[in-house]
């Protein structure tokens, strides 16, 4: 099987390259590709692509922000998008390939192709719209543009695929996309994980049981949660339950001092050796991952926690509890729960650590069974061998 692989970048360019707000981008885009390869696959790479250079969207977004104090994104004007799909079309003239994939709406909105094209996404720009913070104040310009995509690129794709059934869900209400064109394939972990049963025992047997240890990973404060996950550490303290909580990728906002039980390590680049193993010692250490996320599309970070047998403590927000099962990996908490329904589950498993322990071991079964790059890549495998049948 020969699959065109889109992306905008060069996929094995040298990461260090990258901004911060991109590494996550470019880790999902590179794992989704590699776990598309085998013996029986080849992917061709249709990055990187050159951005037209153009000067209208840039005056407008000035105009969109002095004038009406609105957010006009000029990466999504078609100019872009129309351009991009000329260079794909012409690079596709020069290849082999039984299928097409993109992990990206952009590229497929205006692409003409005589092959089969697969979307494989977390989200659709409607679910982002009024969503995330990139996305509030957005101008009607903007937001015809992005739906506007979602619409072109779901009518021209033999299938589509998204990591959850929140987004799933959200396209068939919004679009009436055909459920039948539709699968849900979970991203794996954006990280290399060799571990076995046996090391995530020896883990947990070794790992001290106090304090309990509380880890949170976000590089944004506030959408990730971080003014819960500091409350819900100081409420465990003063329930005489000594915890620890530490904070990795934003720096913590507080109306008060920082306690003395909360470490801040900054941002920290997993994708450099000495970040790796600074980051794998945190999730090998710790007791929870906890992200009580106001919105978020999916989580990747929830998936690296399980191949450590890390359980998760979220809110069920967006795609979240496509990854999180309810004390089988972790525990999602609406999004109106308080902290003490948080610190009860933690103390509950705390005093009652078998529990805990059982947990710990069923979170790694997840990520061996459900949320790795091997397994997604074969289901979606199947679903490419079906459409160029």
């Amino acid at each position: 099987m020969n699959i065109a692989y889109i992306t905008e970048f060069d996929i094995n360019s040298n990461q260090n390259n990258w901004q911060r707000h991109q590494i996550g981008h470019w880790g999902r885009c590179y794992y989704m590709a590699k776990s598309l390869e085998d013996e029986l696959t080849t992917l061709h790479y249709l990055g990187p692509l050159t951005k037209k250079p153009a000067s209208l969207p840039k005056i407008k977004s000035r105009l969109y922000n002095k004038l009406l104090k609105q957010t006009y994104h000029s990466w999504a004007d078609p100019i872009f998008n129309k351009d991009y799909a000329r260079q794909i079309k012409r690079k596709l003239s020069n290849i082999k390939a039984d299928v097409v994939v993109s992990p990206d709406i952009n590229f497929i909105a205006y692409l003409e192709c005589d092959r089969p094209l697969l979307l494989w996404v977390d989200t659709l720009y409607t679910g982002l719209i009024n969503y995330y913070a990139d996305y509030m104040n957005l101008c009607q310009e903007t937001i015809h543009n992005l739906i506007e995509m979602d619409r072109l690129t779901l009518s021209k794709c033999t299938k589509v695929i998204f990591s959850s059934d929140w987004m799933a869900k959200k396209a068939i209400e919004t679009y009436q996309v055909d459920p039948s064109k539709i699968n849900i394939v979970p991203f794996g972990a954006n990280i290399q994980c060799s571990r076995t049963i046996d090391d995530i025992n020896n883990i947990i047997k070794t790992k001290p049981k106090a304090p309990c240890k509380l880890l949170f990973i976000g590089v944004d404060w506030v959408r990730k949660g971080g003014s819960i996950a500091l409350e819900i550490a100081k409420e465990l303290n003063e329930a005489g339950l000594k915890a620890e909580l530490t904070i990795v990728g934003c720096q913590p906002i507080a109306n008060e001092p920082i306690p003395n039980f909360v470490n801040y390590l900054g941002f920290i680049d997993k994708y450099k050796k000495e970040g790796l193993e600074k980051l794998n010692h945190l999730l090998a250490t710790s007791h929870f991952l906890i992200l009580p996320s106001q919105a978020e599309c999916y989580g990747h970070v929830f998936c690296e926690a399980n191949s450590f047998g890390l359980p998760c403590l979220a809110t069920n927000v967006g795609g979240i509890a496509s990854i999180i099962k309810d004390n089988v990996n972790g525990k999602t908490f609406p999004l109106t729960a308080n902290i003490s329904d948080y610190c009860t589950y933690i103390l509950n498993l705390m005093n009652n650590y078998p529990d805990y322990e059982n947990l710990a071991i069923s979170s790694f079964n997840e990520y061996q069974n459900r949320l790795n790059w091997t397994v997604a890549g074969k289901k979606v495998k199947n679903i490419l061998s079906e459409i160029i049948q």
